[in-house]
């Protein structure tokens, strides 16, 4: 059973590839020759209508788009150890929660704040629409520490997708320093053993922030 990972360095497809890899699943990696902030080869509406990457191809055939959907159905089909817990558990219901916290909350204002133009017609807007994404980023990021204050990771002592998730968020974040547990965090899942060498191909040439050296 092959999944097929369409992608490029530097995406939020990272975190896909990361839960494929953290599960033990067999998958082809096809890295498109495209760098995030330029647009995709018009002849990719052939794979994703939309246009953007990261999509799965499971091996029966389906082909998925949004990356919280990725997590939601990689950690379903291969439960436990650091990719997530039983379907139908406590932790289960606080997986999907942080999922999707995370993606209409996080990633969504994210967006906003690299790509102020598609939210607005009016180009003078653009600066309040980064502004106010910052702020809202912000408030997220202070609730995701107050919810690591007492839990190394997001559902207690087990790492889960979604503490990939928020790494790879936070690591996109200015003004991170503020953030001290969810800081921790990041360090935490850039330096794990299966995590590491998919992180440092992805982000380390990008960032000025060494995730995971210390």
């Amino acid at each position: 059973m092959t999944y097929k990972l369409y992608n490029r360095d530097g995406s939020g497809g990272f975190v896909v590839e990361a839960a494929l890899a953290l599960a033990g699943a067999q998958f082809d990696l096809i890295a498109l020759d495209s760098v995030p902030g330029s647009a995709l080869p018009e002849t990719f509406r052939e794979i994703n209508p939309w246009r953007q990457v990261p999509v799965l191809m499971t091996p029966d055939g389906a082909m998925m788009t949004e990356s919280a959907a990725m997590l939601t159905y990689i950690a379903q089909a291969f439960p436990g150890g650091d990719v997530g817990p039983q379907l139908g558990t406590p932790e289960h219901a606080s997986f999907l929660r942080w999922v999707v916290f995370l993606s209409a909350n996080v990633y969504e204002t994210t967006l906003r704040r690299i790509y102020p133009e598609r939210y607005t017609t009016e180009a003078a807007e653009g600066a309040g629409i980064r502004a106010a994404a910052i702020e809202r980023n912000d408030n997220a990021f202070g609730l995701l520490d107050g919810q690591l204050n007492t839990t190394e990771f997001l559902l207690g002592d087990q790492m889960s997708l979604a503490d990939v998730y928020l790494a790879m968020l936070f690591s996109w974040h200015p003004g991170k320093r503020q953030f001290a547990q969810c800081e921790a965090l990041t360090h935490r899942v850039a330096r794990h053993p299966v995590v590491a060498p998919i992180w440092q191909r992805n982000f380390d040439h990008r960032s000025k922030v060494k995730w995971g050296l210390v």
